[in-house]
């Protein structure tokens, strides 16, 4: 198992060596960097140096809960031994601490290099209450220890570590693989990384590169919570009633009340403060690390006008229950996952003015589904998340799909520019209210916008899509296709798939070139279709295709009925013709003819007689 560094044997002013200067980080091609494949045994490796990393920082953070209980002790820095390496421990104070601080409290594990930089080469843990700045008015270069023999941290837990360079002199930090004079870049071993747990992070004009491994924690530059938030808690009574034991020791204040009729009837469910984190990011690039920044049990984050790129992984990830962060202004490209992520139980999360190109995955992800879907072990909500929202942003040419929209509610997706990638716009798998509205799409190899398996109440209005396959995609859900404007299309302008009830699809303006604009056959249940205009959409199907198209089942029966009317009037026009002839004509009674009998002429004219000629 990979082991941190152990502080180097040297003297405060003795320089460990001439090393080569920090590579620049200068922009790059927006080329996604290829995710990493492991073998079982380099996987089993990085699993099992997460979980050294976890079983450290539980022993410090134990060892420093003591501590504080000890009057007048420990309230200075100090170092622990942990086992695989020294973490020196930054206490409270008012005071931030500084490089200067650093220099006289790590002499041997911090150390200045011939070319200026700031080689660190043992841990360093940021105590509840402490305060760590990492400045310098000339810029400032800092070098975490990381290679085949181990790699370094600096870790808060609680304070407050911040990162603050000039637009002129940048704070640099990278990871530093000393026998290679180079940044790190084999993961495989573990990497050095930084790390915020709970209190405040704040990074401005600066550069981080090639930090962090396997995990979203252990992944280069990670604000996490200190613990997972609780369901919630039973409020009792402010004071502790007349004959009540005192709270036992240990027992997290948890009072014992004699039984019989409870003195505070209204005691009610309260949620509790899970320890957030909270921070700010701006004017920054983050590029080359396993997952480029990740935050979770974060409230009120704010990531602005910074660059995240080549991660290994996904560029930003606000994972789970970020409340009410704000991105704006932010380019992640060229990452080997998504660009952006706002991953289940994150709410009231705003994308803005942002952009996501060349990610190996989708530009935007926003998923609200549940974090169960019934019991399960660790006892999670099934409801679902949403309030979350990407406006004015652009995806460009990324692997998946520019933005997906993964359950949720209350989701927004507006005014956005989406070009290439396999599909513009999707929603789906039970999303309900999602607006897309407003977005300009071109160039998508399938569809420009898809909503389907579920979706409900979705508005799809006033967008532009050129170049798709199929401009619209409705398949197994409900929405309001109104308004949009489909052109250059190749197969369908709008195309309706399986149980699209309650639908409506109107006022759209279709033009392209394929077999239908309007596809709805392969579509069932009830759907307003009205004032589509398809005039400038030519239909490329052959005779048997358009028959079939037309020749659905009501469509041949009233077809049916109209030729009977047909034909019937044909009919009786033509009697008209021939004029009126009497029903009875063959049924009339012969002709009476009348001869004498022999005999009459001798009877005299008195007596003549006449028979029927049928009497004969």
């Amino acid at each position: 198992m990979k082991r941190a560094f152990r502080p180097l044997r040297v003297g405060a002013g003795i320089a460990v060596g001439a090393v080569a200067a920090l590579v620049p980080l200068t922009p790059a091609a927006a080329e996604p960097e290829p995710k990493p494949e492991f073998t079982v045994e380099q996987a089993e490796r990085q699993t099992a140096l997460v979980a050294a990393e976890d079983s450290r920082l539980n022993q410090v953070r134990a060892v420093t809960a003591v501590a504080r209980l000890e009057a007048g002790k420990w309230t200075t820095p100090y170092r622990l031994n942990t086992g695989s390496g020294y973490t020196l421990v930054l206490t409270q104070r008012s005071e931030p601490y500084t490089v200067t601080d650093l220099l006289k409290l790590a002499p041997q594990t911090f150390v200045r290099q011939g070319d200026g930089s700031y080689l660190l080469t043992e841990n360093i843990y940021v105590n509840l209450g402490a305060k760590l700045k990492l400045a310098n008015p000339g810029g400032l270069t800092v070098r975490l220890a990381s290679g085949t023999n181990g790699f370094v941290a600096i870790v808060s837990f609680g304070g407050q570590l911040m990162l603050e360079g000039t637009a002129q002199a940048p704070v640099k930090i990278t990871s530093w693989d000393q026998r290679a004079g180079k940044a790190d870049t084999d993961v495989t071993d573990g990497r050095a990384y930084l790390r915020a747990i709970g209190g405040q992070f704040a990074m401005a004009n600066t550069e981080v590169s090639d930090l962090g491994f396997w995990s979203g924690r252990t992944g280069g530059l990670s604000l996490t919570g200190t613990d997972r938030p609780n369901t919630g808690q039973i409020e009792g009574p402010d004071e502790v009633p007349e004959g009540t034991k005192p709270p036992a020791p240990g027992s997290g204040g948890v009072t014992a009340q004699p039984s019989g009729p409870l003195t505070t009837p209204d005691s009610r469910f309260d949620g509790l403060d899970p320890s957030y984190t909270s921070g700010k990011i701006t004017k920054s690039v983050v590029r080359g690390n396993a997952f480029g920044i990740f935050i979770s049990s974060g409230n009120g984050i704010t990531i602005a006008d910074t660059t995240v790129e080549r991660s290994l992984e996904d560029g930003i990830v606000l994972h789970r229950f970020v409340t009410a962060a704000a991105v704006e202004r932010v380019t992640a490209k060229g990452n080997g996952g998504d660009g952006f992520i706002m991953s289940r139980a994150t709410q009231q999360v705003r994308v803005t003015g942002s952009t996501a190109e060349g990610n190996a995955g989708n530009g935007f992800t926003l998923s609200g589904a549940p974090l169960a879907d019934g019991p399960s072990a660790s006892g999670q909500s099934t409801a679902n998340y949403g309030s979350n929202s990407v406006s004015s942003s652009v995806a460009v040419d990324n692997g998946r799909y520019g933005i997906e929209v993964v359950g949720g509610f209350d989701v927004g997706v507006q005014n956005n520019r989406v070009e290439g990638s396999d599909m513009g716009i999707v929603a789906r798998l039970d999303s309900d209210k999602v607006a897309i509205t407003g977005n300009q799409l071109s160039g998508q190899r399938r569809q420009g916008i898809a909503i389907r398996d579920s979706v409900s109440g979705a508005t799809v209005t006033g967008n532009v899509i050129t170049g798709a396959d199929t401009g619209i995609y409705l398949r197994d859900s409900v929405a309001e296709v109104r308004g949009n404007t489909v052109q250059d299309a190749t197969n369908h302008g709008i195309s309706l798939v399986g149980d699209v009830a309650k639908s409506q699809v109107s006022y759209n303006v279709i033009a392209g070139v394929g077999p239908s604009a309007l596809d709805t056959p392969r579509s069932h249940g009830k759907v307003e279709i009205k004032e589509n205009q398809t005039f400038a959409w030519h239909d490329t199907s052959s005779f048997w295709i358009r028959f079939r198209h037309y020749a659905s089942p009501m469509t041949m029966l009233w077809a049916g009925i109209l030729l009977l009317i047909v034909f019937s009037a044909v009919k009786g026009a033509g009697r008209r013709a021939r004029g009126i002839r009497h029903p009875y004509a063959d049924k009339a009674p012969l002709p009476v003819v009348m001869y004498e009998a022999p005999g009459a002429a001798a009877a005299g004219a008195r007596g003549r007689a006449r028979v029927p000629a049928v009497a004969r």
